[in-house]
């Protein structure tokens, strides 16, 4: 069995993308934190201030940072993240969207930008849970490249 991320020697390398087409991609991730806090996030009552906005925004850090923190994960140009928070009954449900027009998928982005932003609800509501949790973190949907759609 070839492994793409493995050369002949058994050492690991980045895919070499150069030959593939550019093409628009996109994909999703979702994820949520479970947590006895989620009525002050929703209320806007934590004493760090507004949860979901400081949320969204690292998600979005996240997202284009990806590469620094994913070894075999190619720098690409993100151009379009969208992060959508919801607070419902002990959860607080995370959706990430990252658009590119570039020769490799944008998955591992929005995963990414999906668990930093899972994490940083956590980092400021830990005083009031610390027992929080962060479940269900995974890719909900992909389109373009070579592969086509995906849609869990």
């Amino acid at each position: 069995m070839d492994l793409s991320h493995i050369d002949s020697r058994g050492q690991a390398r980045m895919v070499d993308v150069a030959a593939k087409d550019v093409t628009v991609r996109t994909a999703t991730a979702t994820g949520r934190v479970r947590t006895e806090a989620a009525s002050a996030i929703a209320d806007g009552t934590v004493a760090k201030g507004d949860v979901l906005a400081t949320a969204r925004i690292a998600g979005i850090m996240a997202a284009k940072r990806t590469p620094d923190l994913i070894p075999m994960c190619h720098p690409i140009a993100v151009h379009g993240v969208a992060v959508e928070l919801t607070v419902d009954d002990g959860l607080v449900e995370v959706s990430a969207t990252v658009k590119t027009a570039d020769r490799t998928g944008v998955e591992m982005e929005a995963l990414t930008a999906v668990t930093v932003a899972c994490l940083t609800i956590i980092d400021m509501t830990k005083a009031l849970d610390p027992a929080a949790t962060i479940e269900a973190v995974h890719v909900q949907s992909k389109t373009g490249g070579k592969s086509g759609d995906w849609h869990r």
